[in-house]
């Protein structure tokens, strides 16, 4: 599947808000970068970490309820 229709079934996760999955992505991306193991088949020191996110959510394997659960 190609970036763009990744992307597009985020978008349509988050009910195509932008900021929201924006948000998303960049408290995943954080916890990949931390050692967090991936949700989907895909390998951190090869594939790009915001892809890796990306995917997460277009699949539906993370979203906004599991994000709220990050303590900083």
């Amino acid at each position: 599947m190609r970036i763009e229709q990744i992307a597009s079934k985020a978008l349509e996760r988050v009910n195509y808000d932008r900021y929201l999955l924006s948000n998303i992505l960049f408290a995943r991306i954080d916890e990949l970068s931390k050692g967090a193991k991936p949700l989907v088949n895909k390998d951190v020191k090869v594939d790009k970490l915001s892809d890796i996110a990306l995917l997460e959510v277009a699949e539906g394997k993370i979203g906004l309820d599991k994000i709220e659960e990050i303590q900083y």
